[in-house]
């Protein structure tokens, strides 16, 4: 049985959201165990009326929450009473417990994981992991995603190692890495994209397909989108909120006529259905903090029930595939400059 560390007080909707996410992930996967962290009475009130095994779903009380008010590193000093840095404290300490999830504050997460869980020995940094649909029907992973705004060519090189090692674990044989800039020729880029692009070439287990744009992350031509943070993230905001304009788009103009509403329900709405569900990264759970010591995931701010259900089955399934092993093998005999630099 595997047992994942929710923080239940962490999002705009907690802790409903949470438990209601929670329950359904305990009713998809009979040998999964949730350990809700949280104001036990909010909980238990959003508990109340629903079925499920309690044998399974385990709550531990906690007086405090951190917000995105609350300035990271502080709160995770101050707050040690929070859902959030309990939850990191039962992750790390108990054996038992092999995946963390959290829709709450991103530094908070972030910090957390890194100050109470640990970073793997030799990772330069840990990154936000993301993954997007694809043209082709795949999943595309971006790493950097925000974690990490100002970069070294070494930390370009580590995202590529961790990304290559998450996309093995989700089945990908022989992931497909792109390091993402201005343009696909070798010499193009900012002096940090160049550097990278040389090291990346050198990286044995790596399977470097060169760089690519923009435009190219959700091809389905890489499995793997290596960024800085402060590219990754402007990549993967621009991507989700690409996804809503289209949808709108379409709402908007099948309201539009009684032709397009009668062309939506007669022949297209089947069509439509799919491309909503492929375009909904709701569904895709959250990103994975790669380079931390267990698993942990960051649930979208915003996550409702089905996004949290999904986080929670996504970091069991990273848990369940040793990705953090994983990660440790492929830095083996890899002769990369670290220098303490977090």
């Amino acid at each position: 049985m595997i047992k994942i560390v929710v923080d239940a007080m962490g999002g705009d909707n907690a802790p409903q959201e949470i438990v209601k996410g929670a329950l359904a992930a305990l009713e998809q996967d009979k040998a999964l165990k949730v350990v809700l962290t949280g104001d036990e009475g909010k909980i238990k009130n959003s508990l109340s009326g629903q079925k499920y095994d309690a044998s399974r779903l385990e709550i531990v009380h906690c007086t405090e929450v951190i917000t995105n008010d609350d300035a990271p590193t502080v709160a995770i000093r101050q707050k040690k009473d929070s859902s959030l840095v309990v939850a990191l404290k039962i992750l790390k300490e108990d054996e038992e417990a092999k995946g963390f999830v959290s829709a709450g504050s991103t530094g908070a997460v972030l910090t957390g994981a890194l100050l109470r869980v640990g970073r793997i020995r030799g990772i330069s940094r840990p990154a936000v992991c993301p993954a997007l649909p694809t043209a082709k029907g795949g999943k595309v992973l971006i790493i950097d995603a925000g974690a990490n705004a100002e970069c070294k060519p070494v930390n370009l090189a580590h995202f590529a190692i961790m990304g290559t090692a998450y996309a093995k674990a989700a089945g990908v044989e022989n992931p497909r890495v792109g390091l993402v800039t201005n343009g696909t020729e070798d010499h193009k880029g900012d002096p940090l994209h160049q550097e990278s692009y040389k090291l990346l070439k050198t990286l044995k287990d790596i399977n470097f397909v060169g760089n690519v744009e923009g435009r190219d992350i959700m091809s389905g031509d890489i499995d793997v989108a290596v960024c800085d943070g402060f590219s990754g993230n402007i990549a993967l905001k621009t991507a989700e909120g690409t996804a809503l304009a289209v949808m709108s788009v379409i709402k908007q103009n099948i309201k539009a006529s009684f032709r397009a509403k009668l062309g939506y329900a007669l022949f297209m709405g089947g069509a439509f259905k799919k491309i909503k569900k492929v375009l909904d990264y709701s569904k895709y759970g959250g990103a994975v903090l790669l380079g931390i010591e267990k698993v942990v995931v960051k649930s979208h701010g915003s996550s409702k029930a089905e996004s949290v259900c999904a986080s929670i089955l996504q970091a069991r399934d990273a848990a369940a595939s040793s990705l953090t092993e994983r990660i440790k093998t492929m830095l083996e005999g890899v002769d990369l400059e670290v220098g303490g630099e977090l």
